[in-house]
């Protein structure tokens, strides 16, 4: 089993890493592989809503969005994480989230999620429901933790001053080590995933 954990910082070792880095420490103990991918600093272009991506299976730009896309058809969980921006995640990695789940929203589908962010001191929570709404959209499980998904500092070396922030990104790694494994005996034991329904429409028709 692997977890992907992406790294939607601007700074690649910076606070968001280091909460990362923890998450991925308490899988691998649990015996779960692990990759943390950096988005990159470079600037990324926003969804066209164009609509190409329905017709050949990827988005029109070919950057991480699409390299996250083939990686997601053979991970079994996925951690994403950011610095707080104006009480929102970073916009790169909206970016690529947008795009991602918009072109290969079935490669994330029942697989387990979860957000991580970093922050100086607020703005976490509201950033945490923005980027747990891709989850609830995708059908994948939300996992929690111990407390809010959450640490805090200006450099790395704060946010290892953060003992119960480094606690909750722990249990993070223990609980979606545990819903992978339940998720994993479910299928050897002839449990399929559920097969939604699907219907788009708007509020007058």
């Amino acid at each position: 089993m692997k977890v992907l954990l992406v790294n939607g910082s601007s700074r690649e070792k910076g606070c968001t890493y280091t909460a990362l880095n923890e998450v991925a420490r308490s899988l691998k103990e649990e015996g779960i592989e692990t990759e943390i991918i950096f988005i990159g600093n470079k600037p990324l272009p926003d969804c066209l809503a164009c609509g190409k991506c329905g017709e050949t299976g990827e988005c029109v730009f070919h950057d991480i969005a699409n390299d996250l896309v083939e990686k997601a058809k053979t991970a079994d969980g996925f951690v994403f994480g950011s610095p707080v921006y104006y009480a929102h995640p970073s916009g790169r990695l909206l970016t690529v989230l947008d795009r991602a789940f918009y072109s290969g929203s079935r490669y994330f589908a029942h697989k387990p999620g979860a957000a991580v962010l970093s922050a100086r001191r607020a703005g976490t929570t509201a950033s945490m429901d923005v980027i747990n709404k891709y989850f609830t959209i995708a059908s994948m499980p939300v996992v929690s933790s111990t407390y809010w998904n959450h640490v805090y500092g200006n450099e790395p070396e704060e946010v290892m001053q953060d003992k119960e922030g480094l606690m909750t990104m722990y249990n993070i790694g223990k609980n979606m080590a545990w819903l992978l494994k339940c998720i994993e005996a479910g299928k050897k034991n002839g449990i399929p995933v559920p097969e939604n329904e699907k219907i788009a429409t708007n509020f007058i028709r």
